[in-house]
């Protein structure tokens, strides 16, 4: 059973920045793709930024340049580092974990981190 565990989340100003982490229970190695997906109230969930392969990453347009994905495979990690926030910005923050295991594609959510940007 793959456990996914967001911390990070909290109030900041416009211009802040926060840092997204997501543990997940095993060894993130196995993953062949992790990412993070945000909801805004009303709103469907969207892709923010994935890295596949350990390598390859990819961002939405409205986040480029101002936010960063890494993991620390030492940690079991995935990292979400964000500046220059914005009040668009302000969303449920979700990880998302991928893998194929005998050519069966499974994937994982954490439970969710709020985010909010706000003067």
């Amino acid at each position: 059973q793959v456990q996914l565990v967001e911390s990070g989340g909290g109030l900041v100003q416009p211009g802040g920045s926060l840092r997204l982490s997501c543990a997940a229970s095993g060894s993130i190695s196995s993953f062949y793709t992790m990412g993070w997906y945000r909801q805004g109230q009303g709103k469907q969930r969207d892709l923010v930024a994935i890295i596949i392969s350990g390598s390859s990453t990819n961002y939405a347009d409205s986040v480029k340049g101002r936010f960063t994905i890494s993991t620390d495979n030492t940690k079991n990690t995935v990292y979400l580092q964000m500046n220059s926030l914005k009040p668009e910005d302000t969303a449920v923050y979700y990880c998302f974990a991928g893998r194929i295991v005998a050519g069966i594609s499974s994937g994982y959510w954490g439970q969710g981190t709020q985010v909010t940007v706000s003067s």
